[in-house]
């Protein structure tokens, strides 16, 4: 029954990475297009990067997760372990700091606030940008050194005994906490983003109640949508973060091999449902989308016209 339920997840979560790829390279493709045609827009840049790395976590996480359960002596390896845990660290903070910045640029788009540092910080979304790129770069180096640390010690240290890898269980979750300080700061940063658009989207419906009209106006509709992607963004990158906890604990319980399964499950959902949301909040992504899509089924048709 165990084995069965396993083999269930495992399919459920090769499947969500499957679409996560073939929904984040939709993404990147509509707007490399629209960058061949000069038309990207700098929340076009934030997209592209966006999905791109989220390809990359894909990659990174599937091939950690069927290395554990198939391969699981090849853990044994530090350089394979140093290997994938540098590029899940850089992918992973990335991805979060376009989404970050994805988040902070649709809320300076679209909130309406008197505060005078948000509309300096409207008028002045360049020097936003830069300081949003020099919290990743230093986030990033003080978490990369850590790991370093973590990465030398453990070679350093060979320990068999329970109560010692019980320690050790919990010195991991610690080390998970402190490498992904830079992180959560930028989650907490979409976190504080939402809450003001809400704000910003109560305040403005308030103001439409006094006009009695038939239809929902277009900053409305505009707030609505941003705000179902980040609290989307929100719910799913929570998901991602158990399920990354929930590995790591499994590292220490290798025979507990459902719920490293489950975790795997939970991370995948991430970069695989938030790509689908994107597309279906954005008429100018949806629209592309159907034409890549069309185009794609256009060359199949063709190819397969000719070898007839």
């Amino acid at each position: 029954m165990q084995s069965a339920t396993a083999g269930v997840l495992l399919s459920v979560a090769t499947a969500e990475a499957v679409l996560g790829v073939l929904g984040n390279s939709i993404i990147a493709l509509v707007n490399c297009l629209d960058w061949a045609k000069k038309k990207i827009s700098k929340t076009g840049l934030l997209l592209t990067g966006l999905a791109t790395t989220r390809i990359c976590l894909i990659w990174i996480i599937s091939l950690d997760a069927y290395i554990k359960v198939f391969f699981p002596s090849m853990y044994r390896s530090y350089s394979l372990i140093g290997s994938i845990t540098y590029m899940w660290l850089t992918v992973n903070y990335l991805s979060v700091w376009f989404a970050a910045s994805l988040s902070i640029f649709y809320f300076l788009k679209i909130a309406n606030f008197s505060n005078y540092v948000f509309l300096w910080m409207k008028r002045k979304t360049g020097k936003v940008f830069y300081f949003l790129v020099g919290c990743l770069l230093i986030s990033w180096l003080i978490s990369l050194s850590l790991v370093v640390e973590n990465m030398e010690g453990n070679k350093m240290k060979q320990r068999n005994r329970t109560w010692e890898m019980h320690q050790e269980g919990k010195k991991a979750i610690i080390n998970y906490v402190s490498v992904n300080v830079g992180v959560l700061s930028l989650f907490m940063m979409t976190l504080f983003t939402c809450f003001l658009l809400i704000v910003s989207l109560w305040r403005h419906s308030r103001r439409m109640q006094s006009h009695i009209s038939g239809f929902r106006d277009l900053n409305t509709e505009a707030h609505v949508k941003a705000v179902k992607v980040l609290i989307s963004f929100i719910i799913l990158y929570s998901f991602y973060f158990i399920g990354i906890v929930i590995e790591i604990i499994c590292m220490f319980m290798p025979e507990n091999k459902l719920l490293f399964i489950f975790g795997f499950t939970m991370a995948s959902m991430y970069p695989c449902c938030h790509s689908f949301i994107l597309i279906l909040t954005s008429n100018q992504l949806k629209q592309s989308s159907l034409r890549v899509l069309k185009g794609l089924k256009c060359c199949e048709k063709g190819k397969g016209l000719r070898t007839m």
